[in-house]
């Protein structure tokens, strides 16, 4: 401001008359000052109009709202009342009718149990679980530690052999392999949640509708698959499958191999923070969420409702696909009988519905 107040000073000092307006308005020689006058205190409101606009950067500032924001992000809980009354269910009868530890609960329980067993001990310490310390005859026999661990929701021993690096050494020795990416899609908070399954050479998309957002639902559906389908066009399907790290994926040996211990496919996980590595798969996603949009909840939705909303998906054309649509191709190369057991039907072009109005009731 100093700098820009001091720039208008020379400009005064460099004026060779003082500027008297009767005098300019009176005499036509003087018209010609007149306006550069004039334009001299346009351009002065413009620059001081232009100052008050302007955003000045201060780096202390920012810094101190950044550890404000990074602070109070970390603050509080992730949980809502449904999903403390699903581990309520889980846990009560276990802990307080049948004397189990946390520890054992937790471990017999982790395909239904969505987060860490630290976290199941955190929420007894705030008063949210309807189990208490007192519940806990072993836990108020020791002090508490100070040592502040980092707990890990993910299991981590279920990246080994399986990473995004083990993955591209296996396409890269399997060139010619289908690949199938797999995601979840979130409705509201704590409620019923979608499993997407993408088959990434004709963009064909599969979505199942799951209570809660576990392991077990996840190995529940391919089981279901299985079961539908065969095995033989199991594998032929599902010959490998990359996904994220999220904690519905942490069991990959039950998807792997079915009831009877046979191999039934490959799971590889992408790098932490890196969506782009199943990129084909997220961009499907934009698909369902024009007809659901974030924060929609799915509890009112059903198997058949998701069905429905994936044949329209997949009868939508893509240019991409040579204007062809994912069902077109996928029964090309699999076949319509396969289609028609997922429930997965062809609609229409000129009957695809990409809006809300899809699944109104």
């Amino acid at each position: 401001m100093i700098v820009f107040i001091e720039k208008i000073v020379n400009l005064k000092k460099k004026a060779s008359y003082v500027i008297d307006w009767n005098v300019l308005i009176t005499k036509k020689k003087n018209v010609k000052n007149l306006i550069n006058h004039l334009m001299f205190v346009m351009v002065v409101l413009a620059n001081i109009l232009v100052l008050l606009l302007k955003k000045i950067y201060d780096a202390t500032y920012s810094f101190k709202e950044y550890n404000e924001t990074l602070v109070s992000s970390r603050q509080g809980i992730t949980f809502n009342q449904k999903e403390l009354n699903h581990l309520n269910d889980i846990l009560i009868p276990l802990i307080k009718e049948q004397g189990q530890s946390i520890h054992n609960a937790y471990i017999n329980n982790l395909d239904t149990i969505m987060c860490c067993e630290k976290e199941i001990y955190n929420l007894i310490d705030l008063g949210l679980l309807d189990i208490k310390n007192q519940d806990l005859p072993r836990k108020i026999r020791y002090r508490k530690s100070p040592r502040n661990n980092n707990y890990y929701k993910i299991d981590k021993k279920c990246l080994e052999g399986r990473k995004y690096d083990d993955f591209k050494q296996f396409i890269n020795n399997n060139p010619d392999v289908n690949i199938v990416k797999m995601d979840t899609v979130e409705g509201i908070k704590g409620g019923k949640v979608l499993l997407t399954i993408h088959f990434v050479n004709c963009s064909f998309m599969l979505a199942f509708i799951r209570e809660h957002n576990d392991s077990k639902s996840v190995i529940d559906i391919f089981n279901k698959l299985e079961d539908k389908l065969g095995l033989e066009v199991f594998r032929k399907l599902f010959i490998v499958i990359l996904t994220d790290n999220g904690s519905e994926f942490t069991n990959p040996t039950k998807i792997e191999t079915n009831n009877k211990g046979k191999d039934r496919t490959k799971i590889f996980y992408c790098e932490p923070g890196r969506s782009d590595q199943k990129g084909s798969c997220e961009v499907n996603h934009e698909q369902i969420r024009r007809v659901l949009p974030k924060g929609t909840s799915f509890d009112n939705l059903t198997q058949e409702d998701i069905n429905l909303l994936m044949s329209h998906i997949n009868s939508y054309k893509r240019k991409k696909l040579n204007d062809c649509s994912p069902i077109q191709l996928f029964n090309i190369m699999y076949g319509s009988d396969i289609t028609s057991k997922l429930g997965i039907n062809e609609i229409n072009p000129n009957k695809v519905n990409l809006t809300k109005d899809l699944l109104k009731k």
